[in-house]
């Protein structure tokens, strides 16, 4: 039987090898599997044209995934570097990668990516499409925009961030309610530019369902972007968000209705005590499809760290419903990340996603953290290496300060007076030699 999309597989009640492989590693029943992805509750995002995709599930019952953005810009333009930072990224752990390039001639890269990269591999193409034609944003016409799109699908990329859900009624919105930070999304700043110059309607709202036929043709994942995001606490939760988010959950219906697979994307900075409704109301209005947050960042105050706001923040949306983390580096707001600010924000990433999924109960999901307190009880230092996320690092830091008298059963913290070497001896009637 044949299918167009993942989606439209469910629906008609064929296992894809995709969801074969996604349900073994979510140690789930693929019919189960198969109903969550027919109901737009789990996306697997996977472009016919990716044949080197190790695909993955996204959505809120099934593991937390994190999405790396990296890409090339004016300032950074060495794509092996950029190559060296995605390499890093998949070997961490990432599910997926966003090509966010936007300088030179970037459809060479975004081809080795989709031909060499297991991860997902997503892009926005709206940034691409000024860089493609070499025009100023305001000569471009609508057909430019979906055109882009077109080409972005055809490269083989799985996911597209698509701005849809600011009309020309948001523009008026932005210069009444004076936000602290107005559009902070490149995405929807760039489209709020395009409708300001040009007088036009949002191409991307206006022609969604031509774009609703590429996504089809290339099962490719559309990912509806939140051009209102709050780019500050002040911002969370206001008029211009919710009511994009509104808009949004129409247009997943309309992505549905074509069998296309859809995630959400939300918010930005939100102070800690609201991410949990905002998940909640974006589950409710976008009736169960994958929420993809950025972050939320729980304060505005710590640049440098905030890969450590976002994880904070990342945390609590995960076990409150988010199913996907786009990662924040310690260079947010600051720079382009080089190749330790990369690592840093995979690491954030993945400990935030971990334990929004011990939280949730995932299967399987606490398994290693059992591994490494029995590694701890024995005080077994290569088997701790072993179960933890980040081996190099913690190996580097033990072996850089061992204590003076080191025969492996302490570290410099405690020395002979580490509780669990006293109760080891303690329990095995051992005389405990402190002095």
């Amino acid at each position: 039987m044949n299918y167009t999309t993942q989606m439209d597989a469910a629906r008609k009640g064929i296992v894809t090898k995709e969801m074969e492989i996604v349900a073994k590693k979510e140690f789930m029943d693929v019919s189960q599997l198969m109903k969550l992805v027919a109901e737009g509750k789990v996306a697997i995002p996977a472009n016919k044209a990716h044949k080197s995709l190790n695909p993955e599930g996204i959505g809120s019952m099934l593991r937390t995934k994190i999405n790396v953005n990296l890409g090339v810009s004016r300032d950074c333009k060495d794509y092996n570097i950029e190559m060296e930072k995605v390499m890093s990224a998949v070997n961490m752990g990432a599910e997926a990668i966003m090509d966010l390039s936007s300088h030179g001639d970037t459809q060479p890269f975004r081809k080795k990516l989709t031909s060499e990269c297991p991860a997902m591999i997503g892009t926005v193409p709206v940034y691409d499409s000024v860089i493609h034609y070499q025009r100023d944003l305001e000569t471009l016409t609508a057909r430019d925009f979906i055109d882009v799109v077109r080409l972005h699908a055809e490269d083989g990329v799985d996911f597209v961030t698509i701005h849809s859900g600011i009309t020309r009624k948001t523009i008026d919105q932005i210069r009444n309610h004076k936000r602290k930070m107005n559009i902070v999304s490149r995405g929807g700043s760039l489209i709020f530019a395009w409708m300001s110059m040009t007088g036009n309607e949002n191409p991307f709202y206006e022609y969604f369902d031509e774009i609703l036929d590429i996504c089809e043709k290339h099962d490719v994942t559309i990912s509806l972007g939140d051009a209102c995001r709050p780019g500050c606490l002040s911002d969370a939760s206001d008029v211009c968000q919710i009511e994009e988010l509104v808009r949004l959950g129409e247009l997943t219906k309309r992505a549905w209705a074509h069998n296309v697979q859809v995630m959400v994307e939300g918010p930005g900075h939100v102070p800690l005590n609201q991410i949990e409704a905002n998940m909640k109301i974006q589950n409710t209005v976008c009736m169960g499809a994958p929420f993809y947050v950025l972050g939320p960042l729980v304060t505005d105050i710590a640049p440098g760290y905030d890969h450590i706001t976002s994880a904070i923040g990342g945390a609590v949306a995960a076990m409150s419903g988010a199913a996907f983390l786009c990662y924040v580096t310690p260079a947010e707001h600051l720079a382009l990340p080089n190749v330790e600010d990369v690592k840093q924000g995979i690491v954030a990433s993945k400990i935030a996603a971990h334990a929004a999924d011990i939280a949730k109960g995932i299967p399987h999901a606490m398994d290693q953290d059992n591994k490494m307190a029995d590694a701890r009880r024995k005080l077994d230092w290569d088997e701790q290496f072993a179960c933890a996320l980040d081996a190099e690092t913690a190996k580097k830091i033990r072996d850089s300060r061992k204590p003076e008298d080191d025969h492996g059963d302490t570290c410099s913290m405690c020395g002979k007076f580490c509780a669990v070497r006293s109760m080891n001896k303690a329990l095995a009637n051992e005389k405990i030699d402190i002095l």
